[in-house]
Order: C-alpha cells, then sequence, then structure tokens
C-alpha cells in the first residue's frame, strides 16, 4: 500500500491583548507566507481552536478574562493538536514550568524578534508534521492488521495451525513458518503479529526471492549516502524500520551466505551496520521467518548456515498443502467468491478431486478467473482453467487397489500444463498459481527436462 502524506499550508493563531503587538506579528507572518489568525481574548480564541484547527498558537501569558495557561489547560482537555509557544512579558520560573507541564513547547520573554520567533515556528511545524505522519502511517498499519482475513478452514491441520498461531503469538522467539508455495505464509506471520503484544507496533514484510542480494542487504540493513553507485542518499534498513515490532522475512531459504552471517549477528545480539557503515546500530525486533524449502537439506548440502538454522528455528508452524485440508475447499471457495456469487453442484467436486500444487493461491487465482468468464453471478464448469476439469476428470484412473499415487497425479498435471503452454515458464507458472522459481523446482523435481534450444521464456539468452 502506498501512502501519501498530504503537507497542509501553516497555520497560526496569534492569541494576544496587545493590539500592536498582535497587529504587527499578523503583518509580518502573513508577508511571509502564513496563514494567520488572531485573537484578542481566550474566550475569543478557544471559540476558533473548537471551529478549525492550527498548527501553531502563539499565546499570551497575561490577558484578561481567560489567563494564557488557563486557556492552556483547555487545550489539553480538548486535546487539540497543536504546537504552543507562550509569550509573556511578566515571566517566571513557576509559570514557565507550568506551562511546559500543559505540554507547551516553548516559553518566551518579551520583547521578542520577529524573525527568531519564525524560526522558532517552522521548528514547531516539523515537529508536529512529524507527528502527524507517524500517525499517519500507524493507522495505515493498523489497518492492514484489520486487514488480514481470518484463517479460513476447519479441517485438523489448519485447527493445529490456529492453535499454534495462538500460543506462539506471545513469545518473543523468533518463529519459522514452513510450507510449499501459496499454503499462506504471509496470512500466517499476519496472524502471529495480531495475536502478539507488538500488534501495535510495525509489522515489516520483505520477500527475499523478489530481490537480487546486492539490494536485499541494503533493503534489510540500510546504507549510507556514496556507499555504492546510486545511493545518492542515507536509507534506513528494514530492521531499522522494524524496530520494536516484527520483521516477516519471506522466503528465507534464499538469503546469500553473506547475508545470512549479518542476519545472524543482529538476530544473536541485535547489532548492525548499515552499508557503507562502521556505525553499530542495535535494533530489538521480533523476527518472523518463512520458507518453502527444506532448510535441514540446505544444512546438510552447504548452502544454510547451521548456526543461522538453529536460531530462526525456535518455533516453528508447519502449514498443510491444500490437497491434505479434507473439507476446506467449499469454505476457501465461499470466501473467495463472496455472498452474492452462486455455484454449480459440480463445480466443488471437481475443485476437490483437483491436486492443486500451487495450493490455496492457485485456488484463489482460479476462482478469480472463473467470476471474470462467469455469466449472471454464477460459476460453472465451463469457467474453470481447463487443466483443473481435465485432471477431475482423469484422477479416478490413478486409483488403482485402493492406493492413490498423488505424486504422479502431479508430475502428469504439471508436465500437461508445461505442455500445453509451448513450454513457456511464465505462462506455466502463471497457470498453475506459483511463481517461476516454485515452477523450475517442480520440473527438476519431476524430471521434466526442455531439450528445445529455444527460449520458451521469451527470455534473450548469451550461451558462451
Amino acid at each position: 500500500m502506498t501512502v501519501e502524506l498530504v503537507r497542509d499550508p501553516v497555520d497560526i493563531l496569534i492569541v494576544d491583548d496587545d493590539d500592536e503587538l498582535r497587529d504587527e506579528m499578523v503583518r509580518y507572518f502573513s508577508r511571509r507566507g502564513f496563514h494567520v489568525s488572531d485573537a484578542a481574548r481566550g474566550e475569543d480564541a478557544l471559540a476558533m481552536l473548537q471551529m478549525r484547527a492550527f498548527d501553531v498558537i502563539l499565546l499570551d501569558m497575561m490577558m484578561p478574562g481567560i489567563s494564557g495557561l488557563d486557556l492552556l489547560s483547555k487545550i489539553r482537555e480538548h486535546e487539540i493538536c497543536a504546537e504552543v509557544v507562550i509569550l509573556t512579558g511578566q515571566g517566571t520560573i513557576e509559570t514557565a514550568v507550568e506551562a511546559m507541564k500543559l505540554g507547551a513547547r516553548e516559553f518566551l520573554a518579551k520583547p521578542i524578534r520577529l524573525k527568531d520567533l519564525e524560526c522558532l515556528i517552522q521548528k514547531a511545524c516539523e515537529s508536529r508534521q512529524l507527528r502527524k505522519e507517524n500517525q499517519q502511517f500507524r493507522a495505515v498499519i493498523k489497518q492492514q492488521q484489520l486487514d488480514v482475513p481470518a484463517m479460513i478452514g476447519s479441517s485438523p491441520p489448519m485447527q493445529e495451525v490456529c492453535r499454534l498461531i495462538q500460543r506462539l503469538g506471545a513469545s518473543a522467539q523468533p518463529i519459522l513458518i514452513q510450507g510449499e508455495s501459496g499454503t499462506g505464509k504471509e496470512l500466517v506471520a499476519r496472524a502471529l503479529h495480531r495475536v502478539s503484544p507488538l500488534a501495535e507496533n510495525p509489522l515489516v514484510v520483505i520477500n527475499c526471492a523478489a530481490l537480487p542480494a546486492t539490494l536485499l542487504e541494503s533493503e534489510l540493513f540500510g546504507h549510507e549516502k556514496g556507499s555504492f553507485t546510486g545511493a545518492v542518499a542515507m536509507k534506513q534498513g528494514l530492521f531499522e524500520v522494524a524496530d520494536g515490532g516484527t520483521l516477516f522475512i519471506d522466503e528465507m531459504g534464499e538469503l546469500e551466505g553473506s547475508l545470512q552471517a549479518k542476519l545472524l549477528r543482529v538476530l544473536e545480539d541485535g547489532s548492525m551496520r548499515r552499508v557503507g557503515s562502521v556505525k553499530e546500530r542495535r535494533v530489538k525486533v521480533r523476527l518472523i521467518a518463512a520458507t518453502n524449502r527444506d532448510l535441514q537439506k540446505e544444512v546438510r548440502e552447504g548452502r544454510f548456515r547451521e548456526d543461522l538454522y538453529y536460531r530462526i528455528n525456535v518455533l516453528t508452524i508447519t502449514l498443510p498443502p491444500l490437497r491434505d485440508r479434507e473439507g476446506d475447499i467449499p469454505a476457501l471457495v465461499r470466501h473467495f467468491l463472496g455472498n452474492t456469487w452462486q455455484i454449480d453442484d459440480d463445480v466443488i467436486p471437481i475443485l476437490e478431486r483437483y491436486s492443486w500444487p500451487g495450493n490455496v493461491r492457485q485456488l484463489q487465482n482460479a476462482i478469480e478467473r472463473a467470476k471474470v468468464l462467469a455469466d449472471d453471478d454464477r460459476i460453472s464448469s465451463v469457467n474453470l482453467p481447463p487443466e483443473i476439469v481435465q485432471q477431475s476428470r482423469e484422477s479416478p484412473q490413478v486409483i488403482t487397489g485402493g492406493k492413490f499415487d498423488l505424486e504422479a497425479v502431479n508430475r502428469t498435471h504439471v508436465e500437461q500444463v508445461y505442455q500445453r503452454n509451448q513450454r513457456n515458464k511464465a505462462r506455466t507458472a502463471r497457470a498453475l498459481g506459483i511463481g517461476r522459481r516454485t515452477l523450475y523446482r517442480l520440473l527438476e523435481k519431476y524430471g521434466i527436462v526442455d531439450d528445445s534450444n529455444s527460449s520458451p521464456d521469451g527470455d534473450v539468452r548469451v550461451v558462451s
């Protein structure tokens, strides 16, 4: 989600019973481009504050009727968000302390140089804008957390996942989420954050498979200006952004060795360095990691650090593939369809006979496709992707002697979709509802070899 922060014009309210000084300040700040309003009495100023918002209030301490301190107290009582600068010709230490306790930004004695006051107003506006942006970002983060859909499914494997989310969410220890591509690992990470004591703090998400290693290091740990070509400004890393909250690292198995070492260090003692910096920074982040790889195998084969594996594998949640979630498909379909859609009786049985190598993500994509193709808000089997209907027709042939060869079904299906898409890996991955890297692994696993000399992805290849 992209957040656009709108910087409003600077509005000043001048409250002072000295007509000559008040008029002088109105003229000066109006010429300097501020939006200026003024009031001679505290009662008038309070009425104005209840009608509109101001960025900065310049408030005289001694006035007839409501005094400056009384007005400041009412401003805080009504939770009016504005920076308040107290101006007085009869200031004492006691009144200054009292004003600061009530939330005044500054306490200035008259006479005052207007240029100095202008600088103070600018700083006050910057401080207020920063608080406003923080509130906006917090609102966005909270909305993202509220937008997290509930875990759909009542099958025993999903009931166990929900139980673990409730049990492990309160822990500050790292959590590793394992599962095939498309099983909903990010959804589980968001649910874990939502039930944790850190729910009011940021949840920051990064997918290691989406970025090359050079950019991934900068994203995670930040960089200093000039640390590499293109580093035209300092950049905070996501560990710093997530400080005090949760960092969800998806596809952690894609991390290269040097990044694994840096990640291990920040997990062990909270210390890190930006790229190009020698300055140590400390952060406190709750880590949730996810992978669709067998990390134990990666450790045995030397591609993943053993010490990092044991550091992140303190608490583990393993997500079941959709094919093992018996009875959950009808609820998922209804969730993806919404309340206004109807569905033919033969659709659910077709979907339940399919092996779903792309899991829930593939099911969601299939339903979205069906909605686009459907007439009169009703889904029929002709609206489903052809490969799903085709496998549903073929699947009974795989059941012999009471045994079901699931791997054979998966291999046959992947190969059929691959051939149907003229061995174009990008189109095949989209049809299956999986990422291209996952498709590459399936092709390798099932021994499906592309022996053509062409580039089925349409990529330009250089052969040396």
